[in-house]
């Protein structure tokens, strides 16, 4: 798939990851420490920070907490000392973010009760949506949801629509109904149909006010859920910090999720939080599709946000997500000789999407920000549909045998697509790319030697 990867995600991270990851660049060779040099990169970790977003008296606590461990006696004489305090600077935002991943409690008498909070508009209602996909696939668990929001008849039918899509089971209510009856009935309701989990809604403003609290305390006391996750948009930065404190105070929360992860945000929220509430972040929403959660790891984002990638986040993703007799079945056809092809080609840009996409794999590969331009030149995300639709355009024997397509073929699968020709072209080469490497992989010994063929296109480490 390497021949396809392209630029670096943008994610909300970016900005932060740039930054601190030249800072980490600088630092790689100096023969040691000194006062002076610790100061330099502090300040620029701060800088950084600061302009992510991070709120001030989380700034302040990270680098005095980071400056006194880099003074201490083993950095100043440690063999790579500018390895030494990068570890200090991965290790305080590991601890900032949370120290480890702390999952749902699970274990309560069914059904296990989840409420979710947040202000309108923060992408409660698809967190509800993903987190019943996550504990039906991830955890088999069986669920239910119910909506409590009275307000939005649109919220309901949202509600409903997404049960469908993710195979929970939809307890109906209306906008007639008083939050607390609705609250009431669907345990009944989840305890008759021995629901594992019930996910609760709730109504969400524009911003904090008294008779939203009021109403989330009444429904939190009749329900006494295990678990309370407050649902934060990372976009709306110090805001972000703010409204969690708020519902702190209103409710004993368990856990966050923080959603729209994938947008042009400053990553200040995810660092904000943790710290301010003093609860976990939970769940990471990275995409609008319901497979787009991810547990949240602080060890592995903070390894992603100096540009280390996240390896383990990778591996699990593929045993997830990657159809293994698909890719069984295209070794198979490899191995007897017939070539890799269009149908073949297609088949791994879909796995690819269904893995987030290339953006989504890159921030996962150690050393991607250092890629060759040659590499990050070959696309982005949107490019992957148009592949897709360039594919869709050709006849079945075309995608079978790329090479009989020539000048007349090339501009009707163009016009078929929308598309131009050169895309076309590009296309076709980079199928022909793909399929020698895949002959290369073949070949006994074809891996070490493809690996080599493509070093300068993959990151360090990985070539």
């Amino acid at each position: 798939m390497s021949v396809l990867v392209k630029g670096t995600s943008n994610s909300m991270f970016d900005n932060l990851s740039n930054r601190l990851s030249s800072t980490v660049q600088k630092l790689r060779g100096q023969a040691r420490l000194t006062e002076e040099n610790i100061q330099d990169t502090l300040r620029d970790v701060r800088r950084a920070l600061l302009e992510a977003d991070v709120a001030l008296p989380v700034v302040r606590e990270f680098i005095a907490s980071a400056k006194t461990k880099a003074l201490g006696q083993e950095v100043l004489q440690s063999l790579s000392p500018g390895q030494a305090l990068i570890k200090i600077v991965n290790d305080e935002l590991v601890h900032l973010m949370g120290d480890a991943n702390e999952s749902l409690t699970l274990t309560a008498q069914p059904p296990v009760v989840i409420l979710i909070a947040g202000l309108q508009g923060s992408g409660k209602t698809t967190s509800i949506a993903k987190l019943s996909r996550w504990l039906r696939e991830q955890q088999k668990k069986s669920v239910a949801v119910v909506s409590c929001d009275v307000y939005r008849p649109a919220a309901i039918q949202q509600l409903q629509t997404l049960a469908k899509e993710v195979g929970a089971e939809f307890i109906p209510s209306e906008t007639s109904q008083a939050p607390i009856d609705i609250a009431n009935h669907a345990v009944e309701q989840a305890k008759k149909q021995l629901k594992d989990v019930l996910l609760v809604d709730t109504a969400g403003r524009l911003h904090v006010d008294d008779d939203m609290m009021q109403e989330i305390i009444a429904l939190h006391e009749v329900l006494q859920p295990t678990e309370t996750l407050f649902v934060v948009d990372s976009m709306s930065g110090q805001d972000a910090a703010n409204s969690a404190q708020a519902f702190n105070q209103a409710l004993p929360l368990t856990g966050v999720i923080l959603t729209k992860t994938d947008g042009d945000a400053r990553g200040g929220a995810a660092l904000s939080v943790r710290q301010i509430t003093g609860k976990p972040i939970k769940f990471l929403g990275t995409g609008e599709k319901t497979t787009a959660l991810e547990p949240f790891h602080p060890d592995r984002i903070a390894s992603r946000i100096l540009g280390m990638g996240d390896v383990v986040s990778l591996v699990e993703e593929i045993e997830q997500k990657v159809d293994q007799k698909q890719a069984q079945k295209l070794a198979r056809k490899l191995k007897k000789g017939r070539g890799f092809d269009f149908i073949d080609l297609k088949s791994q840009l879909e796995q690819m999407m269904n893995m987030g996409g290339i953006a989504g794999l890159m921030d996962k590969i150690p050393g991607a920000a250092n890629m060759t331009k040659n590499a990050q030149a070959l696309g982005d995300d949107k490019t992957v549909p148009r592949m897709i639709a360039i594919i869709d355009s050709m006849t079945p024997h075309e995608r079978r045998f790329p090479d009989v397509i020539k000048n007349t073929r090339k501009r009707r699968i163009a016009g078929g697509s929308g598309t131009q020709v050169q895309d076309v072209n590009r296309l076709l080469k980079q199928q022909l790319q793909m399929k020698k490497m895949m002959k290369k992989v073949t070949k006994k010994g074809g891996m070490r030697r493809m690996m080599q063929s493509m070093q300068g296109n993959l990151p360090p480490g990985l070539g």
